[in-house]
């Protein structure tokens, strides 16, 4: 499905005509060396529930010297920030006759971002869009030695009930950036939920990703951790890695 969604279409103006990347093939394939991983905590990692950081920290231990910690460091900072701005620009300028003329029918939430991107100066959004092209940059770095970053995917467990999907929090700086990512569910919260164990990938590297996203999935197979109850003496500040830090600026 994603060979055949991925690639040129000459009615889509933002495709490029280049040959479609043989996703399936290269995702099935060995790797020629096991990959390395980057365990990326990214700048809203406070917003990740204790349930999650402990969960990682254990994850990241099984591994063992297989993940290093990696820094994104301060330009990463304002990276949600410029998303939001990006977003509610696009939204106010894409759905504005729906907002002229039915505004009361939207929901709230839509309604205020489109007023907020209403309310953006054009030298910000300019600025938010400037800011793509440097982060990624940076980050080539962290690809250049290592195959993805191992990141949560979401701050806790899904939410009950069908009134939302839950907080894309640890999602936006890669939206932001146009890499790809993978979302696989390997943890469990203590209630039985799927703890989403999100890799990222170099941009457009999205077939060497999921090669490497299938390789964590046999490697770890079923002796994934799973959550127990909080232990005595188990803290969520216990560090996940054993002194391994870099950083990428």
């Amino acid at each position: 499905l994603a060979e055949t969604l991925v690639g040129f279409d000459e009615e889509d103006p933002d495709t490029r005509p280049v040959a479609r990347p043989p996703l399936g093939a290269v995702a099935a394939s060995e790797p020629p060396l096991p990959p390395r991983l980057a365990f990326v905590r990214s700048p809203v990692w406070e917003r990740a529930e204790p349930e999650t950081r402990e969960a990682f920290a254990e994850f990241v231990r099984t591994l063992g010297g297989a993940v290093v910690e990696v820094e994104l460091g301060e330009s990463f900072a304002r990276a949600v920030e410029m998303h939001r701005t990006i977003m509610e620009v696009e939204m106010a300028h894409n759905l504005r006759r729906d907002y002229e003329k039915g505004r009361d029918r939207l929901s709230p939430v839509l309604r205020e971002a489109i007023e907020r991107g209403r309310r953006h100066a054009a030298v910000d959004y300019a600025a938010a869009v400037a800011g793509i092209p440097s982060l990624n940059v940076a980050l080539e770095a962290v690809f250049d030695e290592f195959d993805a970053i191992l990141t949560p995917a979401a701050p806790g467990e899904a939410p009950h009930g069908l009134e939302t999907t839950g907080d894309p929090i640890f999602c936006t700086i890669w939206t932001y950036l146009g890499t790809p990512a993978v979302t696989l569910p390997l943890l469990q919260s203590a209630a039985g939920m799927p703890l989403g164990v999100q890799l990222v990938g170099r941009r457009d590297g999205d077939a060497r990703l999921l090669r490497t996203a299938r390789w964590l999935v046999e490697s770890v197979g079923g002796a994934r951790p799973r959550r127990r109850r909080k232990r005595s003496g188990a803290g969520e500040g216990e560090s996940p890695h054993s002194g391994r830090r870099k950083s990428a600026c």
